[in-house]
């Protein structure tokens, strides 16, 4: 039997992410989990209205999307955890300028950089929803047909309920694998 537990967010863990802007001159940066996939040619960007960041990203319309592998755990926990309002972030990270002019973090296995097509608001959170300009990968986490190996890239994720990082874990089959196998009857 299942309980009723309310109105409770519970669609974790998802992709820990550093999103980049350009702050002038230089880059900010924050952590974000709250990302998603809204079709096949849009991200969502979910991030609370009073960060510094936000107002970076609408007036230059892009932003980059940084996937976090373990090795950047330590830089991407301290970028969500001050703000950019108060402390220079540009220099957490070495990164470089990708085509369409976002910071793209050298260290991240795959990025994408996105261009704002649309903010949705809702009480305290600005969701900006994003086409993909351009996605970089790390070449040892491309498969030899070229598509990424999330097996190698191994992205970091992120539970809410209990603010944890987790690893991503083994396969269990291909996706669509079972089809036409009729499930036991219970």
């Amino acid at each position: 039997m299942k309980k009723n537990v309310g109105s409770l967010l519970a669609l974790y863990p998802t992709p820990v992410t550093v999103i980049g802007a350009m702050n002038g001159e230089k880059p900010t940066w924050t952590l974000v989990a709250h990302i998603g996939i809204i079709g096949h040619d849009r991200v969502l960007v979910s991030l609370a209205a009073p960060h510094f960041i936000n107002g970076c990203i609408k007036e230059t319309g892009k932003l980059s999307v940084n996937l976090v592998d373990e090795a950047m755990l330590p830089e991407t926990d301290f970028v969500g955890s001050v703000s950019g309002l108060r402390t220079d972030k540009s220099a957490v990270f070495a990164y470089d300028l990708g085509d369409a002019g976002t910071p793209v973090i050298r260290k991240s296995p795959l990025t994408m950089e996105c261009t704002v097509q649309d903010v949705y608001n809702t009480p305290n959170f600005e969701s900006f929803i994003c086409t993909i300009d351009n996605t970089y990968v790390a070449e040892e986490h491309l498969t030899e047909k070229g598509k990424v190996d999330y097996d190698s890239l191994k992205p970091v994720l992120f539970e809410f309920p209990t603010y944890q990082y987790l690893r991503t874990g083994d396969v269990i089959c291909k996706c669509l694998s079972l089809k036409g196998k009729k499930p036991e009857e219970k």
